[in-house]
């Protein structure tokens, strides 16, 4: 009894020290016991948005290549097979990518052959003509060493990785860490944006009419 009644105590302390001391109705709370639960409400808002799709939004669909730390080359969609042999500009290698949730999560399409860069429930990359299965959604995850990782959102923990061959990895045998699973965007040879620039409209300031003088 008094080791329930002890860890009774250290729960209860723990919850005090996060949430702060139960209140009385109708007395105010403090602002910084405020601040930390928007704050605690906003990481888990921000966690939930990014595993969500969303429908409202403009979906935001980029051009670009993937370079393989590893191999030494751009990832190509060939259709129903995946590789990392591409040369810069090769034209399996131009990927279209969608971003279409709130967070960072991406659909990958072969803009030659247009399939899907997807990952089924063994862990191997294929290449799917339909991109709405989760197994074709990735996680981007921007890395300490500036590199990319793709993550895939419903087998997670498994990662879009290459041999130095440029062979594909299985799902199971990556490692966040491992250069395997290193990525880079790359502009296609010859192309220098991303996406389309926005286009600004620019409104001249309209002059006053000067109204002409009669003698009186």
């Amino acid at each position: 009894m008094e080791g329930q009644d002890l860890g009774e105590g250290r729960r209860r302390r723990q919850r005090t020290a996060v949430t702060g001391p139960a209140r009385a109705p109708g007395v105010p709370c403090p602002p910084q016991v405020l601040a930390a639960e928007e704050n605690v409400d906003f990481r888990i808002h921000v966690e939930n948005q990014t595993r969500a799709r969303d429908d409202v939004s403009r979906k935001q669909l980029r051009l670009y290549q993937l370079y393989s730390r590893t191999s030494g080359k751009h990832i190509q969609v060939l259709g129903r097979r995946i590789s990392a042999r591409g040369e810069d500009g090769d034209k399996y290698a131009q990927l279209l990518v969608e971003t279409d949730t709130f967070g960072s999560q991406v659909r990958i399409k072969g803009k030659e052959t247009e399939f899907y860069l997807c990952m089924n429930r063994k862990g191997k990359l294929v290449g799917k003509p339909d991109g709405t299965s989760k197994e074709c959604v990735f996680i981007e995850k921007v890395l300490e060493n500036n590199y990319t990782a793709l993550m895939s959102a419903k087998y997670s923990g498994w990662y879009v990785g290459f041999t130095k061959k440029g062979r594909p990895r299985k799902g199971p045998k990556t490692r966040e860490n491992q250069q395997d699973v290193h990525l880079m965007k790359r502009y296609p040879k010859g192309q220098t944006e991303l996406q389309k620039p926005f286009k600004y409209t620019t409104v001249t300031k309209r002059s006053r009419r000067i109204r002409p003088t009669h003698p009186g």
